[in-house]
């Protein structure tokens, strides 16, 4: 977990600027913008306090995901280590994403509030007090987190989640169907689990798949959780996804796709590649302490 958001968060950046932020046109002149005005610095905003809270995220996302499908598995055939069906892989991977929205809502938000607060905001006639736009609005992830649940409440701290359910929901599905299909077509005929080249490529096939079809509602988290930095634009998902219509077009939901499809295909390749190296050096570790 902790080295797919080293890995992508660069990228996420640029992600969120393109879909949330205004002036960058495309993504090469959205790099040299942040590159001569924040520095490489600017490129990692907003990372710490993903990658303190990915190892719980990660652990709930996979636990959820595989104690689901031996649940079915149990029920379906009475073997939880049976293969699963395509439908219970499916059904394993909505709860997945139901379930990581719980904790991924507030990481998200507090990422993109911070990756987002020294942009300048271009609205004619508006004062903003006391918050001076183009300079930064929290001095941290933990100060970010504080002034959002003062400020805004609970309500706030889960700011964009019908969105982020929307995103992830369909997202976890077009993210473990395609890696358990890819892992199973490259692996060899006889082998017992996949090589890690395997793993490597079918999580990374996996994860360009997901990002880039969840583009669309993955923009409008973006603006719902960028929103609040210096005030609320938005009332909600619908009225987010209306008003982007209206004054966007619809391209304005596939921003930062080819952003987000380059950028899941390492860190989805980190994060399975780490998974199932860490689950099989447990479980020889086991073997050998308890033979």
């Amino acid at each position: 977990g902790a080295a797919s958001v080293v890995v992508g968060h660069p990228l996420d950046t640029i992600k969120t600027r393109l879909q949330a932020g205004q002036g960058y046109g495309n993504t090469l002149n959205c790099v040299l913008t942040v590159y001569r005005n924040e520095s490489v610095a600017g490129f990692f905003k907003g990372m710490s306090f993903p990658l303190a809270s990915i190892a719980v995220y990660s652990s709930v996302v996979f636990g959820v995901f595989s104690n689901t499908q031996r649940l079915l598995s149990q029920l379906r055939h009475g073997d939880s280590s049976h293969t699963p069906a395509f439908s219970d892989v499916a059904l394993a991977s909505m709860v997945a994403g139901f379930v990581s929205v719980g904790i991924g809502t507030p990481v998200d938000l507090v990422k993109i509030r911070l990756q987002m607060q020294t942009q300048p905001y271009i609205k004619a006639n508006i004062k903003l007090k006391p918050t001076v736009p183009g300079f930064p609005v929290y001095r941290g992830p933990i100060h970010c987190f504080r002034t959002v649940l003062q400020k805004e409440g609970i309500a706030g701290i889960y700011r964009g989640m019908g969105a982020m359910l929307l995103r992830d929901v369909p997202g976890y599905c077009l993210y473990f169907i395609p890696y358990t299909f890819f892992c199973g077509w490259i692996t060899p005929d006889g082998c017992i689990s996949p090589n890690p080249f395997s793993i490597w490529l079918a999580g990374g096939v996996a994860g360009a798949i997901s990002w880039g079809t969840a583009t669309p509602m993955d923009v409008v988290k973006s603006r719902l959780q960028a929103d609040g930095v210096y005030l609320n634009k938005y009332k909600g998902t619908l009225d987010c996804i209306l008003q982007s219509y209206q004054n966007e077009g619809l391209k304005v939901f596939f921003r930062g796709i080819t952003v987000n499809a380059v950028r899941g295909f390492p860190m989805s390749s980190a994060m399975f590649l780490g998974y199932e190296l860490s689950l099989k050096a447990m479980k020889r570790y086991q073997t050998e302490t308890n033979p």
